[in-house]
């Protein structure tokens, strides 16, 4: 083999082993700065988008050891991969796609298991990690706002609430003349 085909798939196999998933793309059709764009988007998201020739990227994820997805790399591919989560990155393409209508999900692997183009938009609706936390606390720090509620009621009754009461002076300052 040449050995510049063999630094080039060595490259590409370290950024498979380094990364927890991959997210094949047909980027057909994309211009310049709309592939500089999704880059960019990408980016933001902790992951990254490499173009490479198909046959090297079968040969390095043959050598690390991932599933055979080399019937799905046909024409004009590019790679996504990452060090962060799997969902920021296929959200990103998933709206990127929405905006430009390309590219195209076509394959990816996440550990050692094939999705399809379906799994593939599902993980894209998945919201992001910390979505998810703050509908957790939301729901665990309900009962007790509610408790406050019921105890600030039991309390004060007349139901002088502090923002009724910010609310009059600023009323009262509007009607006051201008000196």
């Amino acid at each position: 083999m040449n050995p510049d085909k063999k630094i080039i798939i060595n490259g590409l196999l370290d950024r498979v082993n380094a990364s927890p998933y991959l997210i094949v793309i047909d980027y057909t059709g994309l211009t310049v700065q709309q592939f500089t764009e999704l880059r960019n988007r990408l980016g933001a998201g902790g992951a990254s988008c490499t173009v490479a020739k198909n046959s090297y990227m079968r040969k390095a994820l043959a050598e690390a050891g991932l599933p055979d997805i080399g019937a799905d790399l046909v024409g004009q591919m590019a790679y996504v991969m990452g060090d962060s989560e799997v969902f920021a990155a296929a959200k990103a393409i998933k709206n990127f796609e929405k905006e430009f209508k390309k590219p195209e999900m076509k394959v990816g692997i996440l550990g050692n298991a094939v999705l399809d183009t379906a799994a593939l938009q599902s993980i894209a609706d998945i919201p992001s990690r910390e979505a998810v936390l703050s509908q957790l606390l939301a729901t665990i720090l309900e009962p007790a706002t509610r408790i406050a509620r019921v105890v600030k009621n039991k309390f004060d009754p007349d139901g002088d609430d502090s923002a009724e009461s910010t609310e009059a002076p600023a009323a009262e300052a509007e009607a006051a003349p201008a000196e």
